[in-house]
């Protein structure tokens, strides 16, 4: 008995009873509404994301708040219980749950347990499709949203927002590009009329993809036709085309952040060139490669930061690479020659074999761990709803095996094709530099009283 307790054991950990995350059920309701469903890690949990295909990026400057502000109200209530009553509901079934807007979507993810699935996707759909918008719920939801953007937007935070004085190294150049807009966007010009407009032309089935990971209720797909399945589609709309480079910008920029101190940050911002195949993928192994030299250069040779990194990010239609080192203000100069020795010997040299595969050899095996638990792989098919396509969605850790050394070198030839931009961003003074005004000032102080002693 004992043995075949401990072969049925071995069985189960073997590689064929592994979860292939790449492989989901996935179709599509009547109405349009896209469906991913997967049976989970954890049988006893789900995990839901309600993905509805509208963000920052579909609204013009002066708007680009409208999804977020629909997302806040649409927690406010279904009945006369209001904010209080929905999430008292939701605890009720052992449930939490939150949204979250972004450039491209606007999503709603639930955490919950597996025997109240259903219950918990009812009180999704009640929000979504019930929620009644008063002007008592708007301007509730106009203070959370300045709150969350950080308070109320005065005009002397607009003000310092048009000077740069606002927004971080690479913010601050997706401005002066034409990206990204120069000030927040202001909700408390937005009306119940542009809520209700929005609500009807976006959310709706035919715009949104539901994804359900963990321990599946076997009556789940019956139970989405039923419910889901009878939201009305809409005839779909043109989403607004994305910002693109339209001014040019400084080549180097000193940056103010805070009033006092000796640190500073160094920001060496490349525009990336989109490649015919591989883009994601090249790129996120050109990240890792930077990530090494970096930390090989400035740290490990130079002593000069502890935590320099590469960084990916998209601002509009343009993807940015950045290289940054954390260092003293007085070690700015020293650090920027050597990050142009370093890029300008991998623009010549290319990158090295070895520490290449080598590096792509722990990009691939670190895919292998980074989708454990059911919210996570609820994460990772959000993130690669584009990718889906009968029953799969790409395995990442392939797409990095396909990327060459030629290609990757290659790429990185294009990167560096331009010279890039630098960003430095430092306080105002350094304490030497305020010692020696408190000096100064000292100084003409007392040389103020002497002459006035000789006047008398």
């Amino acid at each position: 008995m004992r043995c075949l307790m401990l072969f049925c054991l071995l069985l189960g950990a073997t590689p064929g009873f592994a979860l292939d995350r790449s492989q989901v059920e996935g179709y599509l309701l009547e109405n349009g509404l896209q469906v991913l469903l997967k049976t989970g890690y954890e049988r006893d949990h789900v995990s839901i994301r309600l993905v509805v295909g509208i963000g920052f990026d579909d609204f013009p400057c002066e708007r680009q708040e409208l999804p977020h502000l629909l997302e806040h109200l649409l927690f406010s209530g279904i009945d006369d219980s209001g904010e209080g009553g929905l999430e008292t509901r939701m605890q009720a079934l052992g449930g939490e749950w939150n949204a979250y807007t972004s450039s491209a979507d606007t999503t709603f993810v639930i955490e919950a347990p597996a025997r109240n699935q259903r219950k918990v996707l009812d009180l999704l759909l009640a929000a979504l499709r019930d929620t009644k918008i008063d002007d008592n719920a708007l301007q509730i939801s106009k203070k959370i949203v300045e709150r969350e953007d950080g308070g109320h937007y005065t005009h002397l935070q607009r003000w310092l927002d048009r000077q740069d004085l606002g927004h971080r190294a690479s913010d601050q150049l997706a401005v002066e590009l034409g990206l990204k807009c120069a000030e927040r966007s202001s909700v408390q010009d937005m009306t119940l009329a542009q809520v209700d407009a929005l609500r009807q032309h976006w959310y709706a089935p035919n715009n949104m993809s539901l994804i359900v990971v963990g321990g599946l209720d076997r009556l789940l797909p019956a139970y989405l036709e039923r419910t889901y399945g009878q939201l009305e589609p809409v005839e779909p709309g043109e989403r607004r085309v994305l910002e693109g480079v339209t001014h040019p910008a400084e080549a180097r920029r000193e940056l103010t952040r805070g009033w006092l101190g000796e640190s500073a940050r160094l920001h060496w911002i490349f525009l990336e060139p989109v490649l015919d195949a591989g883009h994601d993928a090249t790129y996120d192994l050109l990240q890792r490669y930077l990530d090494w030299a970096l930390y090989s250069e400035l740290r490990l040779q130079h002593g000069l930061s502890y935590g320099p990194a590469a960084q990916r990010e998209s601002v509009g239609d343009t993807g940015l690479l950045s290289l940054n080192a954390d260092v003293d203000r007085d070690q700015v100069e020293q650090a920027e020659r050597l990050l142009g020795q370093m890029i300008e010997r991998l623009r010549k040299d290319g990158l090295e074999p070895a520490t290449f595969e080598r590096i792509k050899g722990a990009a691939i095996a670190r895919e292998a761990w980074t989708s454990q638990g059911n919210s996570a792989l609820a994460d990772y098919y959000w993130g690669a709803l584009n990718d889906y396509a009968e029953g799969r969605v790409g395995e990442p850790g392939q797409r990095l095996r396909e990327v060459s050394l030629a290609q990757a070198d290659a790429a990185l030839k294009g990167l560096f094709a331009a010279p890039g931009y630098v960003r430095v961003e430092k306080p105002l003074l350094g304490y030497d530099q305020l010692y020696g005004l408190a000096a100064l000032g000292l100084g003409l102080m007392l040389a103020a009283v002497l002459l006035w002693r000789r006047r008398r």
